[in-house]
């Protein structure tokens, strides 16, 4: 048996990055800042998001930085070869599966009340 499942409530750090292809497909890219909690400082881990989809339509409308939001989804890991060096590099990013939409009124720009709205 294997798992790989991450759920993960935190912050966005900027406004989407959207990709539409010409198959009809949208692509969205979001940082998340997640606050650890230490004795000295709370410091923010960041990670990369990628959405799909509908649900990628969905961020792309709704989301935008400083917006607080929830996502479930697996850890992959992105691999490529840095044209300077040679070198291979890789990330770690986050498929996501499932946005929901946290927070009140006041905190979304978009003035749509939203209340844990699944996706």
């Amino acid at each position: 048996m294997s798992l790989n499942v991450v759920t993960l409530v935190g912050r966005v750090g900027g406004d989407p990055d959207v990709k539409y292809f010409e198959s009809g497909t949208v692509k969205c890219n979001l940082t998340l800042a997640v606050n650890r909690r230490s004795k000295n400082n709370d410091q923010p881990d960041w990670f990369n998001l990628e959405i799909w989809g509908k649900t990628a339509q969905i961020a792309a409308d709704y989301v935008r930085k400083g917006s607080l939001i929830g996502v479930t989804g697996s850890l992959k890991f992105d691999r490529w070869q840095d044209r300077n060096t040679g070198s291979n590099r890789s990330k770690p990013v986050i498929k996501v599966d499932q946005l929901d939409l946290l927070g009140s009124k006041r905190d979304n720009e978009s003035g749509m009340s939203q209340h844990n709205s699944e996706f």
